[in-house]
């Protein structure tokens, strides 16, 4: 059903005037139209659903066209080309995010909450729309929903004694967290609809050869597992790790508040480390 995931695309790979023209709604729209009702929205919605439904492979301008019912040529009246258009589905898609985290209530609500909402949001998101996990964002084109997501967030972490830095660390490192949880599952919703062969199927076929691999005593700490032990699934791991994760921010943010000396700036100080290291130049 979709391409594997493999990093295929990444943002700003179009002209990024006109993408932030387009997001931020300062680009004039056509005197014309090919088609009454059509604009911008709609045409960033039909690619998403497009890439939603067959993955981002298969998304062109000519198939968004075909979704809509107009001529490829009638898209271009609205967005330049794919590159622009990527950047605004990434930014249409960013709406889950701040739903429950800028709420009139987050005042009330306290940081672990908060993350615990952003990491919640992330991961719906990637499940949602899997084809998110082959763009680069490590260059992100900032709109209007996306710059809100963000702002949100960063809403949870006031009052801490936190550095600028550290916050957008503590954001960075749960992106991360939750990018990596949620890739592992859909490569392995992936790999059973690609090949053909379930999951059953796949361990059957391997069995008779890890017995006899447990029964020879060459792996002792493999043979000593439960049977269960790989029955966690992708939200199971997402709370295990996500706990000791937010309980090791408290500890930084319980430091800060007792002494807001005690500890620099953790992205400061891994930058000066990596500048001192001839590897990293």
């Amino acid at each position: 059903m979709f391409d594997t995931m493999a990093t295929t695309e990444h943002t700003g790979s179009g002209d990024l005037s006109r993408s932030m023209a387009l997001l931020w709604g300062t680009d004039e729209p056509p005197s014309r139209g090919p088609k009454p009702g059509l604009s911008v929205a709609a045409v960033v919605t039909a690619a998403v659903e497009l890439a939603d439904e067959e993955g981002l492979a298969a998304l062109s301008m000519r198939k968004v066209a075909a979704r809509l019912g107009v001529g490829t040529m009638s898209l271009y009246r609205y967005v330049p080309g794919k590159g622009e258009l990527l950047d605004l589905m990434l930014d249409h898609v960013q709406g889950p995010l701040t739903e429950g985290v800028d709420q009139g209530d987050r005042e009330d609500r306290d940081w672990r909450a908060t993350l615990e909402l952003v990491a919640q949001g992330t991961w719906n998101l990637f499940l949602r729309h899997p084809w998110l996990l082959q763009i680069n964002q490590t260059r992100p084109v900032l709109g209007p929903r996306s710059l809100a997501a963000f702002d949100a967030a960063l809403a949870g972490l006031r009052g801490l004694g936190l550095t600028g830095r550290e916050k957008v660390s503590m954001l960075v490192t749960i992106d991360n967290f939750v990018t990596g949880t949620a890739r592992m599952v859909v490569l392995a919703r992936q790999s059973a609809e690609q090949s053909g062969v379930s999951d059953e199927e796949f361990w059957s076929a391997q069995t008779p050869f890890l017995n006899a691999a447990m029964s020879s005593g060459a792996y002792p700490e493999v043979a000593g597992l439960p049977a269960d032990v790989f029955d966690s699934d992708g939200l199971d791991i997402l709370a295990f790790g996500l706990t000791p994760l937010l309980d090791g921010f408290a500890a930084v943010i319980d430091a800060r508040a007792h002494d807001p000396g005690a500890q620099p700036d953790a992205a400061h100080t891994l930058g000066a480390a990596m500048g001192a290291c001839p590897e990293t130049g």
